[in-house]
């Protein structure tokens, strides 16, 4: 009762203009978290072994550049435990999805080598299933779900449903078979076919020298000219986006006799020599070329 009192005049003296009642203070609003605080608490969980190469593929950098984010449906094409699908996973959360996508079999055929041997393409006939399966049995419930796909064979319920595709590392691999059976230009055919109108395909790619040979640049060495895949795509209908550089490395200068892997993390080519290894290690990852092509409205 004496509280209401005192409250009652309060008033009064306020309305006579007496002394002012203080305004309320409400509660300090909850912060909510940012893509990019997403991005770095997914990326600081990684592994040690994982964390040592951000400074050469410079991950959050380059999905923030491609336009990456949570809830989005991304195409990770040739995925790895780690590189990019498992950081997707984490950071599209359950309201997204990541589709892993491998190279066609025929492309595995033409490629030849041990992949491309008849016993290792029919144990991989099943590989989207069995990727997925795999990889949806040791996902978090707050991560995104996993599906898989060869190009060359986009399920029907796929097509337009993808915001993103992401080649990184992927393409010398098509290029180098385009003139027997067109697979970079397939590629990137099914990549339209599963995007969104207006969706991204993001390309990190080993980038070679434009002063050197179109035929060193073929895909054979690892490497590709620039102008060469930003021509691809054009002729695919594609217009380009952007350019980075945010994964370029100019200590890595190949002349034609270079192969990609005879640099980190491979180390192909030093065998047991300590000298050349520690020299391929000064120099870091390839040099990058990081380009980002839109599929017309």
């Amino acid at each position: 009762m004496k509280y209401l009192f005192l409250v009652a005049s309060a008033l009064a003296l306020a309305a006579c203009g007496g002394t002012e009642i203080p305004a309320a203070t409400s509660a300090p609003a909850e912060h909510v978290e940012t893509n990019s605080e997403r991005l770095d608490a997914v990326l600081a969980a990684q592994s040690d072994e994982t964390k040592a190469r951000y400074q050469y593929r410079h991950p959050k950098e380059t999905l923030e550049f491609f336009g990456i984010e949570p809830g989005m449906t991304v195409v990770d094409t040739l995925p790895g435990s780690v590189w990019y699908s498992g950081i997707l996973s984490q950071y599209l959360g359950a309201e997204g999805k990541v589709i892993g996508a491998d190279y066609s079999l025929d492309q595995r055929r033409a490629m030849g080598g041990r992949y491309g041997e008849e016993a290792w393409i029919e144990a991989r006939q099943d590989w989207p299933q069995s990727w997925a399966n795999e990889r949806n049995a040791e996902r978090a419930d707050n991560d995104a779900p996993f599906a898989a796909f060869f190009y060359g064979s986009v399920p029907d319920d796929m097509v337009g449903t993808a915001d993103v595709v992401l080649m990184v590392r992927a393409a010398h691999h098509m290029h180098k078979v385009e003139d027997s059976g067109g697979f970079f230009t397939k590629a990137i055919e099914d990549a339209s076919r599963i995007l969104k109108p207006g969706g991204i395909v993001g390309v990190v790619q080993h980038r070679g020298p434009e002063s050197n040979s179109d035929e060193w640049a073929l895909g054979f060495k690892g490497y590709l000219k620039q102008s060469q895949v930003i021509t691809f795509f054009e002729n695919a209908g594609f217009e380009l986006a952007g350019e980075s550089e945010i994964n370029a490395n100019p200590k890595d200068q190949p002349t034609e006799e270079d192969l990609v892997w005879r640099l980190a993390p491979t180390l192909g080519t030093s065998g047991e020599d300590p000298e050349l290894r520690a020299t391929m290690e000064a120099i870091g990852e390839s040099d990058r070329m990081t380009l980002k092509f839109r599929k017309p409205e």
